[in-house]
């Protein structure tokens, strides 16, 4: 797996997600159609966990989180930036989503859950904060942000 090779895999999800509102639906979409278990789910798992092992996914380390953004927005990934995070058994910085997020959860320990969530996806909405917490264990967890979009609180 190469960098090259995991944008085109997200740029397969990300088309079925360009111009879809960020909410509930979406959420149970992607669960249903790519959630845990299915191929979509399986293979960007295997992805991101060859990243970390190789180097080229979380290459900064911050605050008890290994985390980076490994591609800024772009017209071939619909406008969404992809960033990944490496957590176990911590809270990451406060922010806000001006526009949403997507976060495809991907547990390493099986108890971990990722703001109360198992393997699968989460869709916060625009308008959205929340303090990232992962707790049970250890997950990888993959942002989706439209047009890059992330506000630190302060």
């Amino acid at each position: 797996m190469t960098p090259t090779e995991f944008k085109a895999q997200i740029a397969q999800l990300t088309r079925q997600l360009a111009g879809r509102p960020l909410n509930a639906e979406l959420d149970a979409w992607l669960n249903t159609e790519h959630g845990a278990g299915s191929a979509t789910f399986e293979q960007l798992q295997t992805a991101c966990r060859a990243g970390v092992a190789e180097g080229w996914l979380c290459e900064r380390e911050g605050g008890g989180l290994r985390y980076g953004r490994i591609f800024k927005p772009a017209p071939e990934l619909d406008g969404f930036s992809v960033d990944v995070v490496d957590m176990s058994d911590i809270a990451g910085p406060h922010h806000a989503h001006p526009n949403g997020e997507i976060d495809l959860i991907m547990p390493i320990d099986a108890d971990a859950r990722f703001d109360g969530r198992p393997a699968g996806w989460l869709v916060c909405p625009p308008g959205s904060a929340h303090r990232p917490t992962v707790s049970g264990g250890r997950a990888l967890v993959l942002y989706l942000l439209p047009e890059g979009r992330i506000d630190f609180t302060r």
